[in-house]
């Protein structure tokens, strides 16, 4: 009885703390604005097949998998267009052998126009068991790195002094956190990705700033839902909520997945923010092993210019934690 009392205190105490950070981020924190001519916008990729790497929009999930876990992903953005982002990813987190503590780190690369991106960030999480549920506290570390090479456009004007030198690189440190509820059937977390922001001086350096204006919140949950054990379903939402000046939604996404024998993995989802349908297919080789396909749709504006955006993961399970008796869904 004292259990179930407990369970059912800690779960009321977890919904306000994440009612509470929602209502932060609709109502969001006085700052001061940066002019848009100065600022520079570090640019936050896109995925579509994030809840297999959840260390892609929140630091506290680093660990969460309860075993060490590898993955590698490969993103073509608006294939078709000339130009366009090709977005590559490897990461791995572990649980520490307290099982509280967790470490992790990420790099992200990033080639759009002219221009390449790479971020590398090191995650430390901690664990604390809430009811049936682990709550988890998570911080990362690291840089953004930017490079602009002008001298492959061809030039009407040759003596164009904007493009007669390239862009300086930049090394853009920066910090993020985020908070991490899971358990065997349901998720729900917020992170803010950057807690600092950069815009140009007059020299052609770049300053470092922090206003909470400028910050971006990214709140995530689902849960699983299971008719059978050969059937089951996972329904789940982000909301990639800005707090600059205009206040707006940067990314909202519905989604679910059609787990069948804990094998195959067939799913959808349509992000409004862009109007995209996207198709994903997932499979579960063995316990340890999952490889993943996606194909995003443009059905708004992009239908004309782009042919679509695709995806491909691979994650891979190690040490004994991950059985097929005990399969983790989140």
């Amino acid at each position: 009885m004292k259990t179930w009392f407990y369970d059912i205190q800690s779960m009321n105490k977890l919904r306000l703390i994440f009612i509470f950070l929602f209502l932060f981020i609709l109502i969001g924190v006085p700052g001061q604005a940066v002019p848009d001519s100065t600022g520079i916008s570090l640019g936050y990729p896109v995925y579509s097949q994030y809840l297999q790497n959840g260390l892609m929009i929140n630091p506290a999930y680093t660990g969460s998998r309860g075993a060490m876990s590898g993955f590698l992903s490969y993103r073509m953005q608006w294939m078709g267009t000339k130009g366009s982002p090709v977005i590559q990813s490897v990461s791995l987190h572990t649980p520490m052998k307290n099982d509280k503590v967790a470490l992790g780190i990420m790099a992200q690369f990033m080639q759009f126009g002219f221009t390449k991106s790479t971020s590398i960030y090191a995650n430390y999480a901690y664990h604390i068991r809430v009811g049936k549920g682990k709550l988890s506290f998570g911080l990362k570390g690291g840089a953004d790195l930017s490079n602009t090479d002008y001298t492959g456009i061809l030039l009407t004007n040759s003596g164009d002094p904007v493009f007669t030198v390239n862009d300086k690189p930049y090394v853009l440190p920066n910090v993020g956190a985020g908070l991490y509820f899971f358990s065997d059937n349901l998720f729900a977390g917020v992170s803010v990705p950057s807690f600092l922001s950069y815009k140009k001086t007059g020299t052609g350096s770049v300053q470092p700033f922090h206003s909470f204006d400028e910050y971006d919140l990214i709140f995530s949950a689902g849960g699983l839902i299971t008719f059978s054990q050969f059937f089951k379903f996972k329904p789940s939402l982000l909301i990639d909520y800005s707090l600059q000046s205009t206040k707006k939604l940067s990314q909202f996404d519905i989604n679910g997945n059609f787990i069948l024998a804990d094998i195959i993995w067939l799913g959808g989802s349509w992000r409004t923010s862009e109007e995209v349908a996207v198709g994903i297919l997932q499979v579960q080789l063995n316990p340890q092993l999952m490889f993943g396909f996606s194909y995003d749709y443009p059905v708004g504006r992009m239908n004309s210019y782009s042919k679509g955006s695709s995806e491909f993961i691979i994650r891979y399970e190690f040490g004994s934690k991950v059985s097929a008796a005990n399969p983790r869904y989140f």
